[in-house]
Protein backbone atom coordinates (compact mmCIF):
# COMPACT_ATOMS: atom_id res chain seq x y z
CA UNK A 1 0.00 0.00 0.00
CA UNK A 2 1.34 3.38 -1.07
CA UNK A 3 1.43 6.12 2.10
CA UNK A 4 0.80 9.68 1.17
CA UNK A 5 2.87 12.44 3.13
CA UNK A 6 1.21 15.37 4.58
CA UNK A 7 3.42 18.76 5.74
CA UNK A 8 1.95 21.40 7.73
CA UNK A 9 4.06 23.96 6.20
CA UNK A 10 2.12 27.36 4.96
CA UNK A 11 2.98 27.27 1.01
CA UNK A 12 5.21 30.54 0.89
CA UNK A 13 3.87 33.50 -1.23
CA UNK A 14 5.59 34.23 -4.33
CA UNK A 15 7.99 37.21 -4.73
CA UNK A 16 8.03 39.59 -7.85
CA UNK A 17 10.64 41.26 -9.13
CA UNK A 18 10.80 44.25 -6.75
CA UNK A 19 10.41 42.24 -3.76
CA UNK A 20 13.44 40.28 -4.89
CA UNK A 21 15.16 43.37 -5.38
CA UNK A 22 14.56 44.42 -1.90
CA UNK A 23 15.95 41.24 -0.66
CA UNK A 24 19.07 41.61 -2.64
CA UNK A 25 19.13 45.33 -1.27
CA UNK A 26 18.75 44.12 2.22
CA UNK A 27 21.21 41.27 2.13
CA UNK A 28 23.74 43.65 0.98
CA UNK A 29 23.25 45.96 3.41
CA UNK A 30 23.95 42.97 6.07
CA UNK A 31 27.25 42.38 4.22
CA UNK A 32 28.28 45.29 4.44
CA UNK A 33 27.54 46.48 7.54
CA UNK A 34 30.03 46.57 10.73
CA UNK A 35 28.34 43.20 12.29
CA UNK A 36 29.83 41.32 9.29
CA UNK A 37 33.12 42.91 10.00
CA UNK A 38 34.50 40.10 11.60
CA UNK A 39 32.98 37.00 9.26
CA UNK A 40 34.13 38.52 5.79
CA UNK A 41 33.25 34.95 4.16
CA UNK A 42 29.31 35.21 5.13
CA UNK A 43 29.59 38.99 4.17
CA UNK A 44 31.05 37.47 0.72
CA UNK A 45 28.20 34.94 0.71
CA UNK A 46 25.84 37.61 1.63
CA UNK A 47 26.99 39.84 -1.52
CA UNK A 48 27.11 36.96 -3.88
CA UNK A 49 22.98 36.21 -3.43
CA UNK A 50 22.32 39.53 -3.49
CA UNK A 51 23.79 39.32 -6.92
CA UNK A 52 22.25 36.13 -7.63
CA UNK A 53 19.14 37.46 -6.72
CA UNK A 54 19.44 40.62 -8.80
CA UNK A 55 20.30 38.67 -11.54
CA UNK A 56 16.80 36.08 -11.11
CA UNK A 57 14.99 39.59 -10.45
CA UNK A 58 16.15 40.39 -14.28
CA UNK A 59 15.13 37.46 -15.66
CA UNK A 60 11.80 37.17 -14.03
CA UNK A 61 11.12 40.21 -15.18
CA UNK A 62 11.93 39.81 -18.66
CA UNK A 63 9.50 36.40 -18.82
CA UNK A 64 6.81 38.17 -16.69
CA UNK A 65 7.02 41.11 -19.53
CA UNK A 66 7.31 38.57 -22.78
CA UNK A 67 4.00 36.60 -21.33
CA UNK A 68 2.09 39.60 -21.40
CA UNK A 69 3.45 40.51 -24.89
CA UNK A 70 2.55 36.98 -26.37
CA UNK A 71 -0.99 37.38 -24.08
CA UNK A 72 -1.50 40.48 -26.43
CA UNK A 73 -0.75 38.60 -29.63
CA UNK A 74 -2.34 35.83 -29.03
CA UNK A 75 -6.06 37.88 -28.23
CA UNK A 76 -5.51 40.14 -31.13
CA UNK A 77 -5.04 37.08 -33.16
CA UNK A 78 -8.42 35.88 -31.28
CA UNK A 79 -10.06 38.93 -32.32
CA UNK A 80 -8.75 38.48 -36.01
CA UNK A 81 -9.96 34.99 -36.78
CA UNK A 82 -6.55 33.85 -36.77
CA UNK A 83 -4.35 31.69 -34.94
Amino acid sequence: MATSETTNTTPTPQMGPAEMRGLAARLRARADSVWMNDQPHQAADLRQAAVLIEQFASLTAEVLTSAAVIDGLTRLLDIVGGA
